[in-house]
């Protein structure tokens, strides 16, 4: 079977059990049926056969059946499961929408994909400071085992939003969100 073949299968598969909400992924064993020449890049672009993908649509329906095993991340329906390639997460959360103050504050996260979480027990934020660099790689938990790197933009206003707090008797500036702080960056 061709590339061509299984992608167009899987469309097929998806578009025939479209319904509101997420389809229970992890609860689908169907047999791994190869890899997809599909990618997903750093910067959130998907990629067919080297090609962006442009409807957003069939990106969006793409996103809805991406799950992770271990450290590899596949497309799963009842029938098939096909690998591909993520080069960071495959989400990135790319608007923040703030309420509340303090410890009662709630940050909302979009992405690119229309997914919204808020940051909290259940959707944690974490951030991944790059030894050589320094640079900081802010991810937000979006579901089953998949986070969003948060757009450089996003992390600035999250940044504008730091207080200072204490995490295992050490001082770090960070953020609140459903009652849990979330360090961003150590004070020094």
């Amino acid at each position: 079977m061709t590339d061509t073949g299984k992608a167009g299968d899987l469309m097929a598969q998806l578009s025939a059990g479209e319904k509101k909400g997420l389809p229970p992924v992890h609860l689908w064993n169907p047999p791994f049926c190869g890899d997809l020449d599909m990618r997903i890049a750093r910067d959130g672009t998907w990629y067919y056969q080297g090609t962006p993908i442009g409807r957003a649509a069939m990106v969006r329906l793409f996103s809805t059946v991406i799950r992770r095993d271990g450290e590899d991340y596949f497309l799963v329906t009842p029938v098939e499961k096909v690998g591909i390639q993520v080069e960071d997460a495959p989400f990135i959360a790319v608007r923040l929408e703030v309420s509340g103050q303090g410890r009662e504050q709630r940050l909302r996260f979009i992405t690119n994909v229309e997914d919204e979480v808020d940051a909290g027990e259940e959707h944690p934020l974490r951030v991944v400071t790059d030894p050589q660099t320094q640079e900081p790689a802010p991810y937000v938990h979006v579901r089953a085992n998949l986070e969003a790197l948060i757009h450089r933009n996003v992390f600035y206003e999250l940044v504008e939003l730091a207080v200072p707090g204490e995490v295992d008797g050490q001082s770090w500036l960070g953020v609140w969100s459903g009652g849990v702080f979330f360090p961003i960056g150590r004070t020094e």
